[in-house]
């Protein structure tokens, strides 16, 4: 009996030692590391009142009190032209010549003021003469002194002619810039005739330090525009380069083809990468009577059809919590549920602690 003891006592001993204590469960919690920690910024949840945009087509164009037409002052045959369409041009360049017979007869009357001077002097000086030998009267000397008067200033007249349309010797007449600007229109070429009937501007020369975009406002969006609401416009050119403004007048009159309002937003544009005729998109902003939770639009992940933010408390406590966009602006997006003013959430990085959180 007591084998069989033994070995019952040897199988007991076996069987309680095999069944040990299985270990407590751990569970991992996301910890945000050091360098993570560095690089990742967050934005406080406030609230704000609620903005809308109104989109629209336009173009871009030139200041109309910065842009000068340049006309003919006479016809002719165009010698040289000098500049070309885009050229940057400053105030009193040459721009043209021209040899005209109307220029010609301008050099006749010039020549012919300038020798009635000379003779006006001269008669002027004899009647001193005689006058001082009392072999005339001063009557004689101040009319003498009147027409030398008139002379003078018929010269004096022609002069400013000759300056006024820049008039040189052998007919030519020089269409020089009245201003510093861009030409952004040309209608000469060398060789070609101008009448002296000619209504047409050959240059138009415009500053466009600052522009103007035209947004062509929708029938039904009219009430909705106000002076000095924000405007922001981009261009096909640069679409990333957004140009900041406000709505300046409001053109009340209806286009009765395209049935739209025009809207004028003035824009700086010290680099002149605006230019006259591009097309340009116009976003106006405006204000409406109701106040929500705002949040960066950088902030939020779209995943499985939802929208999500990262709340960050601290670096051990970050929490994926969805909510609903009730609309986004610009940079900035309206929370209609899911946020409690004051919260933070991650605006960086928070795509890499979504995915680590949520896998």
């Amino acid at each position: 009996m007591r084998p069989i003891l033994y070995i019952c006592a040897g199988v007991l001993c076996l069987a309680s030692c095999g069944k040990r204590p299985a270990p407590a469960e751990t569970r991992k919690t996301f910890v945000l590391s050091d360098s993570m920690l560095k690089t990742t910024t967050t934005a406080t949840a406030e609230t704000q009142q609620l903005r809308n945009e109104l989109r629209f087509y336009g173009s871009i164009t030139a200041d109309n009190n910065k842009l000068t037409e340049v006309y003919p002052a006479v016809g002719g045959n165009v010698l040289n032209v000098n500049v070309e369409l885009g050229d940057y041009v400053k105030k009193g360049q040459l721009l043209a010549t021209i040899r005209s017979a109307e220029a010609a007869g301008f050099e006749k009357e010039l020549s012919d003021a300038e020798n009635d001077v000379l003779v006006a002097k001269n008669n002027w000086k004899i009647a001193q003469e005689l006058y001082a030998g009392k072999l005339n009267t001063e009557r004689d000397v101040m009319e003498a002194r009147s027409l030398y008067d008139k002379a003078l200033s018929q010269l004096n007249r022609m002069k400013e002619t000759f300056n006024i349309y820049s008039i040189r010797a052998g007919s030519i007449y020089e269409v020089r810039s009245p201003m510093n600007g861009f030409i952004i229109e040309k209608n000469i070429n060398q060789d070609m005739l101008l009448r002296s009937d000619r209504t047409d501007n050959i240059f138009d020369i415009a500053e466009i330090d600052e522009v103007w975009a035209i947004a062509n406002v929708n029938e039904a969006d009219i009430n909705q525009v106000k002076l000095g609401v924000d405007a922001y416009v981009t261009t096909l050119t640069y679409p990333d380069k957004v140009y900041s403004g406000k709505v300046d007048k409001i053109f009340n009159i209806i286009d009765p083809e395209t049935r739209s309002m025009k809207v004028r937003v003035k824009l700086h544009n010290e680099d002149f990468l605006l230019k006259p005729q591009m097309r340009a998109n116009i976003r106006i902003a405006y204000t409406e009577d109701r106040r929500m939770m705002t949040i960066p639009a950088s902030a939020l992940i779209f995943d499985k059809s939802k929208y999500f933010v990262m709340v960050f408390r601290d670096r051990y406590n970050i929490e994926t919590r969805q909510v609903e966009i009730y609309r986004q602006v610009g940079d900035l997006a309206y929370i209609s549920t899911g946020l409690s003013e004051g919260e933070k959430v991650i605006t960086a990085n928070q795509l890499y602690i979504y995915d680590a959180i949520n896998d």
